[in-house]
């Protein structure tokens, strides 16, 4: 076995699965606490992307150092897709949280074939190129002959993410009402608990994580367009059911396990495939564990 060749492709599925697990985690949360689906979370990712190009581009004409540009354009993202998400919430969500379920599914799709064609129409429907914005840090370069320095910074950061996010949800106020109110709604508003407003913080937060999500694969691939939402969402949800829609730790564990299925599929078979490695995996779990790797059972109560 070429081991050079297995590691290339191991470092590659754990980059792209480091990414769609932080988009997961969007995806996650908001079916946790309003069973929802939020379909138009990736187009929030796309617009993370092309924020953070925009933020780049003037701090590099500012003569920013790298580093700089990288945490403008990463903050400067996260402010503008959080807003994004608030909103989309308060528009295309709130007015249908007592709706049947199909109403918001369908404010969803909407909600997201909207903001393709406003970026298509605001930016441009061609590939647009996107600097490297991940530093460089001298100590990683050692490793460059085996391994690519800037995926280990996005594998690193992910991780680092999804930690500080998982200690927020347990020990924070804010993590606590969130929590409470995906267990019982009415129960969480009788006990002082604002509803509205903590289903409006976990929108914010599922957004600023798409955001770093934009920035980091958008510096990792290269170029961005006004469609990789709808790709990049699509095989997040895949990773949010295939780890247990609802479980934080569920998101992280199926975007491993989706982004190392289609780098080893791609490797070994074809890369023709791509797509349908991960769909066939989703498949096989959903069949023998239909709550996902880390899902519960739930017994609904008539």
């Amino acid at each position: 076995m070429d081991w050079t060749y297995f590691l290339d492709l191991f470092i590659s599925g754990l980059v792209k699965g480091s990414i769609y697990g932080l988009i997961a985690l969007g995806y996650t949360m908001v079916y946790g606490i309003v069973q929802l689906i939020n379909f138009a979370h990736g187009e929030i990712y796309m617009i993370g992307a092309f924020t953070a190009l925009i933020a780049a581009t003037i701090a590099s004409a500012l003569g920013v150092p790298l580093l700089g540009i990288f945490l403008i354009a990463t903050l400067v993202a996260v402010i503008y897709s959080s807003a994004y998400g608030f909103t989309v919430e308060k528009i295309a969500y709130k007015p249908l949280r007592n709706a049947p379920r199909l109403s918001p599914l369908i404010s969803a799709i909407g909600m997201s074939i909207f903001l393709q064609n406003y970026v298509m129409l605001a930016q441009t429907a061609d590939f647009v190129p996107f600097p490297d914005l991940i530093p460089r840090f001298s100590f990683l370069e050692k490793f460059g002959d085996y391994v690519d320095p800037s995926g280990i910074v996005i594998i690193v950061v992910t991780f680092v993410v999804m930690i500080l996010l998982n200690v927020f949800v347990k020990k924070t106020r804010l993590g606590k009402a969130m929590r409470a109110t995906a267990q019982n709604k009415t129960m969480a508003m009788l006990c002082g608990i604002d509803v509205d407003k903590t289903i409006a913080a976990t929108f914010v937060i599922g957004s600023a994580l798409a955001a770093v999500g934009g920035v980091l694969i958008g510096s990792y691939v290269g170029q961005i367009n006004f469609f990789i939402g709808f790709i990049a969402g699509l095989k997040a949800f895949t990773a949010a059911v295939l780890g247990g829609i609802g479980s934080i730790p569920g998101a992280a564990l199926g975007g491993v396990i989706l982004g190392l299925t289609e780098s080893f599929g791609t490797g070994y078979i074809s890369s023709d495939y791509e797509d349908v490695f991960a769909f066939v995996l989703l498949v096989l779990i959903l069949i023998f564990r239909p709550s996902g790797i880390l899902g519960k059972n739930e017994v609904e109560k008539v």
